[in-house]
C-alpha cells in the first residue's frame, strides 16, 4: 500500500530528529572548468596548456551520502580515512560547510586523500562535456593500526546514532576503509545493537556483509551472487539474487532498480515498489545515494521497509528532477508526492 500524505508528512517531520553515522570511503570531488577559447601552448614542450577558469569542490562517495542525509534534515557524523594533505583539509572543510560533523575522521600520514579530478570543457558557444577523469588514491592495503583506530571510533560512535550507513566504493580489495576486519566488526556491532539500523552499499563486495541491510542496485545484486555482470539484468534474476543475499546477510535486502523502482526482500516475501515517473531532462548522478539516505532516515523515523523504499523512490526522483547531487530538501519530496498523486 502506498503511503498517504499524512503518513509521509509524519515520517518526513521526524527526519530532523535522526542522527546517522556514515562510515566508509570519502572522496574529494574536484571539478575543473576549462575554457577551450583560452588554450595556450607550453613554451617548453609545445603541448596544449588547458586553462582552468573555475574550480568547485564537493564531498564524493561516502561524502555525497553524508551531504544527502544532511539535506534531508538528519544530523550526520562521518568516519573515514584521509591523508595528512591539502586534499584532506579541503574534504573536511567541505563537510563542515554542509553542517556535517567530521571530527571523527582518521588522518593517516601514509595515505593519500582519495580525490577525483573532473576536467569539464566549458564552452560559451557549445554544450559542456566531461573530459577524462583523474583518480588519486592509495593503492596499498590499509595499515592495521589505521583500521584499529577506525574500529575504536566506530565502537564509541555507534551508541550515539540511530543508524550506521557503510559506503564501500574503492575497487581494490583491502585498500579502502571497508576491509574484512571492519566488515566483521560491523557485523558484530549490528548484532549487539539491534535498535540501531545498519545499512551498507558496496559496488563490488555486497555479498560479503552480514547482519546488515544491503542496498545494491540491480547489477551489484546479481554480480554478488552469480557470475553474470549485465547492466540491465532481468527482474526475475535480480529477485533470485536478492533472495540469496537475504539468506546470507540474515537481514532484509533493498535493491534499487532505477526507473523500475525498488525490490524489498524480507522474511515475509518480496515487494516491488514502483518508481515515481520522471519526465523531462534528468540527471541520474546521485539518485542512488539519495535513495539510500532516504531509506535510512525513514527507517529511523519509524517507517516500515516498504514505506522506507517509497521514501527512497521519492528522494531519487526528486534528485533526478532537480539535478542536485548533494541532496534534496524534505519539502521537495512532499511536493513531488503531491504532484505525482495529482496526476496519477
Amino acid at each position: 500500500m502506498m503511503m498517504d500524505e499524512n503518513r509521509l508528512q509524519d515520517i518526513v517531520l521526524r527526519w530532523a530528529q535522526t542522527r546517522v553515522l556514515v562510515v566508509g570511503d570519502f572522496v574529494l570531488d574536484r571539478r575543473l572548468q576549462i575554457d577551450p577559447a583560452r588554450i595556450e601552448r607550453s613554451e617548453e614542450t609545445g603541448l596544449p596548456a588547458h586553462q582552468v577558469v573555475a574550480v568547485t569542490i564537493d564531498p564524493g562517495a561516502a561524502g555525497r551520502v553524508a551531504a544527502v542525509l544532511r539535506a534531508l534534515g538528519s544530523a550526520v557524523i562521518t568516519l573515514g580515512v584521509i591523508g595528512d594533505d591539502g586534499d584532506g583539509y579541503e574534504l573536511r572543510r567541505s563537510l563542515r560547510a554542509l553542517g556535517i560533523d567530521e571530527r571523527a575522521m582518521v588522518v593517516a600520514a601514509d595515505r593519500y586523500t582519495a580525490t577525483s579530478i573532473h576536467p569539464v570543457n566549458q564552452s560559451a558557444t557549445a554544450l559542456s562535456y566531461d573530459l577524462e577523469r583523474l583518480d588519486i588514491r592509495s593503492r596499498s592495503p590499509l595499515a592495521p593500526s589505521t583500521t584499529a583506530a577506525l574500529i575504536e571510533r566506530l565502537r564509541s560512535l555507534v551508541m550515539q546514532v540511530h543508524a550506521v550507513i557503510v559506503v564501500d566504493r574503492i575497487p581494490d580489495d583491502e585498500c579502502g576503509v571497508v576491509t574484512l576486519r571492519l566488515r566483521l566488526e560491523i557485523a558484530d556491532l549490528a548484532a549487539r545493537y539491534p535498535d540501531v539500523w545498519f545499512l551498507a552499499h558496496s559496488r563490488w563486495r555486497t555479498g560479503l556483509f552480514r547482519n546488515v541491510i544491503v542496498v545494491p542496485n540491480a547489477r551489484e545484486c546479481v554480480r554478488a551472487v552469480y557470475a553474470s555482470d549485465s547492466d540491465h539484468p532481468p527482474l526475475a534474476l535480480v529477485g533470485q539474487a536478492a533472495g540469496q543475499l537475504h539468506r546470507r546477510t540474515g537481514k532484509p535486502v533493498i535493491v534499487t532498480l532505477g526507473l523500475r523502482g525498488m525490490l524489498v526482500i524480507h522474511n515475509d516475501g518480496m515487494t516491488h515498489i514502483p518508481a515515481i515517473p520522471v519526465t523531462g531532462p534528468i540527471n541520474a548522478v546521485g539518485a542512488n545515494d539519495s535513495a539510500l539516505a532516504a531509506v535510512a532516515v525513514a527507517l529511523c523515523a519509524g517507517a516500515t521497509l516498504d514505506e522506507a523504499a517509497q521514501a527512497g523512490n521519492l528522494a531519487a526522483a526528486a534528485a533526478m528532477r532537480s539535478g542536485a547531487t548533494d541532496g534534496v530538501a524534505p519539502d521537495q519530496i512532499v511536493a513531488l508526492w503531491r504532484a505525482h498523486h495529482k496526476y496519477s
